[in-house]
């Protein structure tokens, strides 16, 4: 994880957060007071991790993290007062929000720390794995549609048109999604 969105009512946690992350290599770090601030600025920009250190001054902070859990792949920890942390970590937590009992120690801050690291990069992979799937799935419409086109222009089976676009593809050194643009382009277009 390389970006981190702190937010926090509290000066004192704000510095206490920033100065751990550094401690443990983190650079791009963003300091924000109110939860406001922090969803106008995560429509326009990309965290891999979030702390807020709640309360907010313009809301808990719990609607926060649950609504950046939701909406973008960001990882989120919630720092939450020791009395607190039962009820509110049974809300977020089916959301994917870490939450940490303050007073906050350390070592268990740095094993949250993991936590959302280990939960980030297979968030991340999945959300790759997914965008790979939506391109063949689009790719495969693409290549049906084209088919669909030479098979009613000119006259080919299905099986033929496999093969056209096959090998034109292997022949003109494109892919067969290029190949498919093509033809739709020339009869469809």
């Amino acid at each position: 994880m390389e970006t981190v969105l702190i937010v926090s009512g509290s000066e004192k946690g704000a510095v206490f957060f920033e100065a751990l992350l550094r401690e443990l290599s983190f650079r791009d770090i963003t300091v924000l007071k109110g939860a406001g601030e922090a969803r106008r600025l995560a429509v326009q920009r990309d965290f891999d991790l979030c702390i807020i250190n709640a309360p907010l001054p313009d809301e808990f902070g719990d609607t926060l993290a649950m609504d950046l859990a939701r909406k973008t792949l960001t990882q989120v920890i919630l720092v939450v007062k020791a009395e607190l942390y039962g009820e509110i970590s049974a809300r977020v937590e089916t959301v994917g929000v870490l939450t940490v009992a303050k007073p906050l120690q350390k070592e268990l801050f740095w094993m949250a720390l993991k936590l959302a690291t280990a939960a980030h990069n297979k968030m991340a992979a999945l959300h790759d794995e997914n965008a790979k799937l939506y391109k063949k799935i689009d790719d495969i419409k693409l290549i049906d549609r084209a088919k669909a086109i030479l098979i009613n222009y000119l006259q080919m089976s299905e099986s033929e048109a496999h093969r056209y676009i096959e090998k034109r593809a292997m022949d003109e050194r494109v892919t067969r999604r290029e190949v498919a643009e093509s033809i739709i382009k020339t009869y469809d277009g």
